[in-house]
Parts: C-alpha cells; sequence; structure tokens
C-alpha cells in the first residue's frame, strides 16, 4: 500500500508541477489564457489529494482534517476557476494572478502547516 500511496503523492507533485508551469510559462506574455496543462493539473491535484488522504485513512496515519479541509477549499476554488474560464481565448490578469496565488497559497499550507 505505500507503493500506491508514493505513486498517488508521485502524480500529486506532477499535476502541481503542470497547474503552476501552466502559469509560469505566461508571465511574460500579454495575453493570459487557461492552457491545457492548467486545466489537466488542477484535476490531477484534486484526483490524487483525495486519494491520498483515503489512503492515509486506510493505513490508520494521522490525518489534520483541518488542513485537509483547507486546501481542499482552496483547490476547488481553483479547479472552478479553471474549469469555468478554460475555453476563453483570453482571461482577465486578476483572474490568472488569483490562479497562480492559490496555487502558491496551497503549496505554502502543505509546507508550512
Amino acid at each position: 500500500m505505500e507503493i500506491v500511496k508514493n505513486l498517488a503523492l508521485v502524480l500529486h507533485f506532477v499535476g502541481l508541477a503542470s497547474l503552476l508551469g501552466g502559469f509560469l510559462l505566461q508571465m511574460s506574455g500579454a495575453t493570459k489564457r487557461i492552457d491545457p496543462a492548467m486545466f489537466h493539473g488542477a484535476l490531477t491535484m484534486l484526483v490524487t489529494g483525495l486519494a491520498l488522504v483515503g489512503i492515509d485513512e486506510a493505513l490508520d496515519d494521522p490525518v489534520n482534517n483541518t488542513k485537509i479541509a483547507v486546501k481542499l477549499i482552496v483547490l476547488v476554488v481553483i479547479t472552478v476557476l479553471v474549469v469555468l474560464n478554460r475555453k476563453k481565448p483570453s482571461i482577465p490578469v486578476g483572474l490568472w494572478a488569483a490562479i497562480g496565488g492559490l496555487t502558491l497559497l496551497n503549496v505554502t499550507l502543505a509546507v508550512f502547516w
């Protein structure tokens, strides 16, 4: 079961890299948009994050439910913003910055909490 947990964690990191990478690639461009990497990264993080919590519960590992709830809420907001705006040819800079900021917030919560 530890191999499954580690695989889910690797996939979670891949989702993070995809979401954050899609955001960072657009830093110098004038037009901001939701690219497929951001869309698939957000969904991958959501699915693998839930899987990681389920695996920890199954293994009777301690789970900080408050931390998980806060991170889930942040990730659901990110996912909703990405899904609702993914077909638009461009998005406002503020929305693009919010997606990137919330992504960095989630990483910060994971590391420091």
